[in-house]
């Protein structure tokens, strides 16, 4: 097993060496072929359009059959390698503590009917500035951020979401393990600073923050502008009878006159948004009720509180109109510094992306054609460790630009270019991979006999307000009234 601790005793090509060791270890069935695979992946000079195409990589030496049949048939001891992944370096803030991003992206597969577990994923600018949903495979992803701008990031974790799957649960239970296998590998040790975790509006912060309070965690997510929160609980008063408030006064986003004075306020110059502005206010909490995922808590509900940061800058880089973001911040209290480190955070989390399109655009991580979503997520993790063996040569890597391209320093190396040096890596880190052995193709379906067995079609999940706790129900989804949104009370 890799240490982290043995970073000072070997360089980059050793590390790269011993990480492709234990990988080819994780490869249980079919896995000289799928360790090939995975090194075509890496070698390839274009972004990767089909998974045949990567058999006339030279690094492949096996057949282009070989391809589908090592994601279909093959295995992979997938705890295994999201062990050896956790034990690889990882970057840091500036403050020296890990900072773990959580997001979820999605493997469309619309026409795919013959796919099962396909659940509607939501989309942006599919159509003219419109949310629509199309059939797909949604990935929860963990990654570490690094400090300051980078198109790097270090995935950790990518698990399927399943049909009928709560996300916040899931999430919870994903990140509760990635932060153990962290400690268990020497990551973090008691003294060090807490791991934040950084996510946008799509997750409910307060309860990840419950799921998680035994960990040494602290949860930052952005919320959404038509928030309600509450504020203490004021004293009970001497001689006063009834049941003793739980709530104290509310405090309305939409509403400045409920904000009253911030407990801290920092401004901040920067080069790309102008004057940053940093309001907190603390201890404020959201008022729960027994619906959606606190349904199964048996008594009272807790009184979660935190720090709500609203940030406000000058300018975006992209020219658009610069709206004000919530962060909710599972700490009740926040000092200057706290609070500059944290919106910073908050931005880091957008190097996120450009994993994704990496992942996506150059990897081809969508662009097998699989049925089977097993085999979608053993190809996804042949991906993660390829991209994570780039991490690791990102210090060995030397800078092969294209003539148009500006010079970049070894240390400023985009995941691209550091794929276009790594055939030459390669040839130090050695293959462990054994030569595949002569073999000729079967007689195949004989002529005039064509395929009979036809393939099941399923339908796509769709989760309903009627069919939320009843995943057998049938019950149609009513139409949305076209009044204007309530305001939100929790």
């Amino acid at each position: 097993m890799i240490s982290v601790h043995d970073g000072g005793a070997f360089d980059a090509v050793g590390r790269l060496a011993a990480f492709r060791r234990e990988f080819h270890r994780c490869l249980t069935a079919r896995g000289d072929a799928l360790f090939e695979l995975a090194d075509a992946l890496l070698c390839g000079d274009a972004p990767v359009r089909s998974l045949v195409e990567l058999s006339l990589v030279g690094e492949h030496r096996r057949g282009h059959g070989s391809l589908y049949a090592a994601l279909n048939r093959g295995r992979i001891d997938i705890e295994r390698l999201r062990t050896a992944v956790a034990a690889v370096p990882l970057p840091r803030a500036a403050d020296g503590r890990i900072v773990l991003a959580v997001d979820v992206t999605c493997w469309l597969r619309p026409e795919a009917h013959t796919c099962p577990e396909r659940v509607l994923c939501h989309t942006y600018g599919r159509g003219k500035d419109t949310h629509i949903g199309v059939p797909g495979w949604p990935y929860s992803f963990v990654t570490a951020l690094e400090a300051g701008r980078t198109s790097w990031t270090a995935p950790l974790d990518a698990r399927r979401l399943a049909p009928g799957d709560d996300a916040a649960t899931v999430t919870a239970g994903q990140l509760r393990d990635v932060v153990r296998r962290l400690i268990a590998a020497g990551q973090w040790q008691p003294g060090d600073p807490d791991v934040w975790i950084v996510a946008d509006a799509g997750y409910d912060g307060p309860r990840l923050a419950f799921l998680l309070a035994d960990l040494p965690v602290q949860v930052l997510v952005r919320m959404r502008s038509d928030r309600v929160l509450r504020r203490p609980a004021p004293p009970r008063l001497p001689a006063t009878t009834g049941r003793p408030r739980r709530h104290g006064g509310e405090f309305i986003f939409g509403d400045p006159a409920s904000w009253g004075d911030p407990d801290v306020a920092t401004t901040t110059d920067t080069r790309l948004y102008g004057t940053a502005t940093a309001r907190a206010w603390h201890r404020l909490h959201p008022r729960l009720t027994h619906r959606t995922a606190w349904t199964a808590q048996h008594g009272p509900l807790p009184i979660i509180e935190g720090t709500v940061i609203l940030l406000t800058v000058d300018r975006l880089p992209s020219g658009a109109t610069a709206k004000p973001v919530w962060l909710w911040w599972s700490q009740a209290t926040a000092t200057d510094a706290e609070v500059d480190l944290l919106w910073q955070a908050f931005l880091r989390r957008f190097d996120i992306e450009h994993t994704f399109r990496m992942l996506k655009q150059t990897l081809g991580w969508t662009s097998p054609k699989l049925r089977d979503p097993h085999a979608a997520d053993r190809w996804t993790w042949l991906v993660l460790a390829a991209y994570t063996q780039l991490r690791l040569a990102r210090t060995a890597a030397s800078d092969l630009r294209r003539p148009w391209e500006r010079p970049a320093p070894p240390e400023r190396l985009s995941p691209a270019r550091v794929r276009r040096a790594f055939r030459h890596l390669r040839a130090k880190a050695g293959c462990p991979a054994a030569a595949p052995k002569p073999s000729r193709p079967g007689p195949g379906r004989p002529p005039g006999h064509p395929n009979r067995h036809r393939a099941a079609r399923h339908d796509v999940h769709i989760v309903t307000a009627a069919t939320s706790n009843k995943p057998n129900s049938n019950t149609k989804k009513t139409k949305t009234p076209n009044s204007p949104r309530p305001r939100r009370t929790g």
